[in-house]
């Protein structure tokens, strides 16, 4: 797989994104809410450097990285609890569009192709950042991890998203940094799209997760879609 491996055999009417890691950088204001944790809880902080592979996997993989403790620790809830309490209080203190995505929506809505938000990130959470981006009335459709029954890597939120739009699997494109996000877009039956730019770790294999191709900035889409 590389960067714009090919092109989709039909017209794309509708691109999907995955939000942490591939359509806003929202790990500055995730490190900040962890570290906040840490600090509250007599540990020293982490560097940016070291939470930001973890952030797309949420505050459960957050937490077992700061406080090295499983879900099944009594404190791991407990804990989790105040790291999304100062996170729900801190959106979008350091949070951003990555450069290109603003540009990419704006042509995205110029060539008249729909674009949306399928993210595993709880909708009360969700919709105030899509809020504070100024985003919310902009996309055609947000799709929580708790909106339908289902997460990814399950299909459902995929398919959910597609239906609010109006448009078949096939005539979508979702784009994601995570390996969950390309099996649940190519079991809803979308075309999928590695974001080489968002918070791949070092033990990630993207070139094995059998996505239809690769970015390496967000508006190679425009590219890609020809």
């Amino acid at each position: 797989m590389s960067d714009a491996a090919k092109r989709p055999g039909t017209a794309i009417r509708l691109v999907l994104f995955d939000l942490d890691g591939t359509f806003a950088d929202t790990a500055p204001d995730m490190a900040y809410a962890l570290n906040r944790t840490l600090q509250q809880n007599g540990r020293q902080p982490l560097t940016l450097e070291t939470i930001r592979p973890h952030v797309s996997h949420g505050g459960v993989a957050l937490i077992r990285l700061g406080f090295g403790i499983e879900p099944d620790d009594p404190q791991f809830a407990p804990l989790r609890q105040q790291f999304l309490d100062f996170y729900r209080d801190n959106l979008t203190r350091g949070t951003s569009l990555f450069a290109g995505i603003d540009e990419l929506l704006t042509r995205l809505e110029q060539l008249g192709i729909g674009w949306g938000i399928v993210t595993n990130k709880p909708g009360w959470l969700t919709d105030p950042l899509m809020r504070q981006l100024a985003l919310d009335a902009r996309a055609a459709c947000i799709v929580s991890g708790d909106t339908t029954a289902n997460a990814k890597p399950h299909p459902e939120p995929i398919l959910h998203a597609c239906r609010l739009h109006g448009t078949a699997p096939g005539d979508t494109l979702y784009i994601g940094d995570a390996e969950r996000d390309i099996i649940a877009g190519k079991a809803a039956g979308t075309t999928t799209l590695v974001a080489l730019f968002g918070y791949i770790g070092t033990g990630d294999r993207p070139d094995t997760w059998r996505a239809d191709g690769a970015i390496s900035a967000p508006l190679q889409v425009l590219d890609w879609l020809g």
